[in-house]
C-alpha cells in the first residue's frame, strides 16, 4: 500500500494512493496512531484527484535517525574513510515538510545548503536489542528524504552536526509511505536526485555499506526505537560539497527525489535575509 496523510476541503485525513487518485479510508487518527497499534487503513467510497489534495509530511515521528557516509563513494567525495561503523547523528522533528512544501533559510545563516536524497525506513514495531535476523519484523515502510544540509554550520562553523542538519524545513519527507511489503528488495533500490532538471545523485542502495537490519540491530542497542520513527539510511555521491567547484542551493531551485518504487519528493528552494 502507498498510505498518504493529505488535507482536503481543510479535513486532514489517511488515504491510500492508487494511480493518480487518493482514497478515503476509514483512519481519521494520525499516521503514528495507526502505525503504533498496527492498524490497516479501509478504502472508503470516495477518492479525490492528487492535483486536488495537499499531501502533508507522512509521518510525525518521536526521533529521525540519520546515518552519515553509508555510501563508500560519497565518503570519498567528501574527502574521508569509509567508516568502520555506523555514523549516527539526529535531525529535530521541527526540520520536517512535506513535499510541495519550500526550503527555506536565511543568507545571515547559512550561504551554503546541500541536498542528499535519501531512502527512509518508517519503524512500525517497538525495537530495543533487536537482532539483525529480526530487524524487518519491525519496519512499517519507506519514504523518501531529503537531509538538508548547511555545510558551513556543519563542517565549518560548528563542532557537531545538529544545527546544520535540523534547520526550519531541512527534512522533507513524502511524498507518502509504502508498505513494506510492497518494496521486493530495499537493498535494490535506484536514487535520483535533480536540482532544476540537471542530474546530481544517481546512486542504488545495494551500495549500502551498512544494510537496513544491520542499521536497526545496531541503532536498537544504544536506544529504543519507537513505532513512527524514522531511520535515514544515508545518501549517495552526488551532493554539492563533493563537486569541483563546490555547488550550493539557490534561491528558485527545485530539488526532486525519485526512489525506485516510491515515488518523487519535490520541494523549492527559498532564500531570505
Amino acid at each position: 500500500m502507498k498510505i498518504v496523510t493529505f488535507t482536503h476541503k481543510q479535513r486532514t485525513r489517511i488515504g491510500l494512493i492508487e494511480g493518480d487518485y487518493v482514497h478515503v479510508t476509514n483512519m481519521d487518527d494520525t499516521m503514528q496512531y495507526m502505525i503504533r497499534r498496527g492498524m490497516t487503513p479501509t478504502r472508503m467510497g470516495e477518492r479525490y484527484p492528487l492535483t486536488e489534495v495537499t499531501l502533508n509530511a507522512p509521518v510525525e515521528p518521536g526521533k529521525i535517525i540519520a546515518i552519515g557516509k553509508n555510501y563508500a563513494e560519497h565518503a570519498k567525495e567528501t574527502g574521508s574513510n569509509v567508516p568502520t561503523a555506523p555514523i549516527i547523528f539526529a535531525k529535530f522533528p521541527s526540520s520536517i515538510i512535506a513535499t510541495g512544501q519550500a526550503i527555506t533559510w536565511s543568507k545571515g545563516i547559512t550561504k551554503e545548503v546541500d541536498w542528499e536524497g535519501e531512502l527512509a525506513v518508517v519503524i512500525g514495531k517497538r525495537a530495543r536489542n533487536v537482532s539483525e535476523e529480526d530487524a524487518f519484523k519491525h519496519v512499517f515502510g519507506y519514504t523518501i528524504a531529503n537531509d538538508v544540509s548547511a555545510r558551513d554550520l556543519q563542517l565549518r562553523t560548528d563542532a557537531q552536526w545538529t544545527r546544520g542538519k535540523s534547520l526550519d524545513t531541512f527534512c522533507p519527507l513524502g511524498p507518502w509511505i509504502v508498505t513494506k511489503d510492497e518494496i521486493a528488495d530495499p537493498h535494490a533500490l535506484g536514487i535520483k536526485t535533480e536540482i532544476s532538471g540537471n542530474l546530481r545523485q544517481d546512486g542504488n542502495t545495494k551500495d549500502f555499506i551498512f544494510n537496513i537490519p544491520t542499521l536497526i540491530a545496531y541503532c536498537s542497542r544504544m536506544f529504543t526505537l519507537e513505532p513512527g520513527d524514522l531511520i535515514l539510511t544515508g545518501t549517495p555521491a552526488g551532493v554539492g560539497e563533493g563537486m569541483s567547484p563546490k555547488t550550493y542551493l539557490q534561491d528558485g531551485d527545485t530539488v526532486s527525489i525519485t526512489i525506485e518504487g516510491i515515488g518523487t519528493l519535490t520541494n523549492s528552494c527559498v532564500v531570505t535575509e
